[in-house]
C-alpha cells in the first residue's frame, strides 16, 4: 500500500470531457500543484454518496484557503457514470474533478483494490483521503471499517493539514 513521503504511481484516469471521455494523467494533474484527492468505492453507493462527496462539497473553500489548488474524487467506475454522478450530488458544480480509474490501474498500483464479491463489488477501491504535492503523499487518511467516512470526509483531511 503506498505510504506517506511515496510517489504516485504513474496511471491514466477517464474524465468526460466536451466531446467524451479523456484521458488524465495523474502525474500531470500533481505535478507542481497542492491536490487533495479522495477515493470512494464506488459511485452512487450509500456512503459515498450522502457522506464523502458533500464532506468535500462543504470544505471545498477551505482547502483553497490552504493553497490547495484542486480537489479530485477518484473511483472504479466508468467516466459515464462518475460525470452523472458529478451532477447528481453537484460535485461538478462545486468544481471537484471526477476522475474514473476505468481499469483499476491507479488502485491497484497504490496497492488500494479490495472485492466485496457479495455486495457485487469487485475490483474497487477502499476509501481514502490524501494530500499530494508535486506527486508526493504527504498526509494519506484511511477509514477502520466499511461504511464509516471520518478521518476520509474533507473535515478529517483540513484537520490532519492542520
Amino acid at each position: 500500500m503506498i505510504s506517506v513521503g511515496e510517489k504516485l504511481p504513474k496511471a491514466n484516469l477517464v474524465v468526460m470531457g466536451a466531446n467524451g471521455p479523456e484521458p488524465v494523467s495523474i502525474a500531470d494533474k500533481t505535478k507542481n500543484r497542492k491536490v487533495a484527492i479522495f477515493a470512494v468505492p464506488g459511485a452512487y453507493t450509500p456512503t459515498c454518496s450522502s457522506a464523502h462527496v458533500p464532506s468535500f462539497i462543504r470544505t471545498k473553500d477551505q482547502f483553497a484557503a490552504k493553497g490547495v489548488d484542486e480537489i479530485i474524487c477518484i473511483s472504479v467506475n466508468d467516466p459515464f457514470v462518475m460525470a452523472a454522478w458529478g451532477k447528481e450530488t453537484s460535485a461538478t458544480e462545486a468544481g471537484i474533478t471526477m476522475l474514473a480509474d476505468a481499469e483499476c490501474s491507479l488502485t491497484e498500483a497504490m496497492g488500494m483494490r479490495f472485492d466485496a464479491a457479495p455486495a457485487g463489488l469487485i475490483a474497487r477501491s477502499l476509501r481514502y483521503a490524501m494530500l499530494v504535492e508535486n506527486g508526493e503523499v504527504k498526509i494519506l487518511q484511511m477509514e477502520e471499517g466499511r461504511g464509516i467516512c471520518e478521518l476520509t470526509a474533507g473535515e478529517g483531511l483540513l484537520e490532519a493539514m492542520g
